[in-house]
């Protein structure tokens, strides 16, 4: 598939891996890959908008009927979708529905833009993980599958050992790191067409291994930080996004607004843009 490389306008809907967990700023709120893309597409495009309509927690099903809408109504260039891994970490998964929704989503995006961009999440490793890794994998395989049917593109980070590596993970073993996002930005800039900028595969430097006592500590501490409410949550339906809104949804009217560079020849972050209504861009 030929994939046009100038794009003027982006947006992003998914959970926390797209709303930029656990890549925190100073002031509290989270970067992520979709917003390092947003910020490098927009040195190619003056007018660039973008709208990170994500949040922390949601299953598929909250994202093809809450996120997809919206962001098919504002009639992006570009739409990146990722969801319905935390469906598959849930204790009890119907994985047809999970499939049924994330074509519904996919359904609803495609028409609405000029390129739907897919992923298969990174892997990662652990015996927490190990037991869901078989729905993980259908999951991804009916990704796959969508993308061929809709002209999607996919972004397939599941295989990569660099992302992989324990060390791109934050400590809650869950989000990635900055170094993390800034690789993901980097595959789907690829992905859509643009020029490599660096080689987001390349592993990082060996480390030296941690003695037996540190690595046990840090377990203990992931476990009773981490772990313990992560399955706490599962159990009783609960979701960190309880209540949230995406960055760039207005919570007093649940409509999404674009942002946009407040200097188009030096955009810089996402968190400076400023604010403009869908209907006057």
């Amino acid at each position: 598939m030929q994939i046009d490389p100038h794009h003027t306008s982006l947006v992003a809907i998914g959970d926390s891996f797209t709303e930029g967990m656990s890549d925190l700023l100073p002031d509290g709120s989270y970067r992520g890959w979709a917003d390092v893309l947003a910020e490098r597409l927009a040195t190619r495009a003056p007018g660039f908008r973008y709208a990170n309509l994500a949040v922390r927690g949601k299953l598929i099903g909250q994202i093809a009927e809450e996120q997809a809408p919206m962001a098919a109504a504002l009639g992006a260039d570009v739409v990146t979708l990722v969801g319905g891994l935390n469906d598959t970490l849930r204790p009890k998964c119907d994985m047809g529905r999970v499939r049924g929704l994330l074509e519904h989503a996919v359904e609803t995006l495609a028409p609405a833009c000029k390129q739907l961009v897919l992923m298969r999440s990174p892997g990662r490793q652990g015996p927490v993980l190990e037991r869901f890794r078989p729905r993980m994998e259908e999951l991804f395989h009916y990704v796959d599958e969508l993308a061929d049917r809709h002209g999607a593109v996919v972004v397939d980070l599941y295989g990569s050992t660099a992302l992989g590596d324990q060390r791109m993970w934050d400590v809650d073993r869950l989000h990635l790191t900055a170094e993390g996002h800034r690789r993901v930005a980097e595959a789907v800039w690829q992905t859509l067409g643009h020029e490599e900028v660096d080689d987001w595969r390349t592993p990082l430097p060996p480390a030296a291994r941690a003695a037996w006592a540190a690595r046990r500590a840090s377990d203990l501490r992931f476990a009773r930080q981490h772990l313990g409410p992560w399955i706490g949550r599962r159990l009783t339906g609960r979701s960190s996004g309880d209540g949230r809104v995406g960055a760039h949804v207005d919570p007093g009217t649940g409509r999404a607004f674009w942002v946009t560079p407040n200097d188009p020849a030096a955009p810089g972050p996402v968190q400076t843009w400023r604010r403009v209504e869908p209907d006057t861009a």
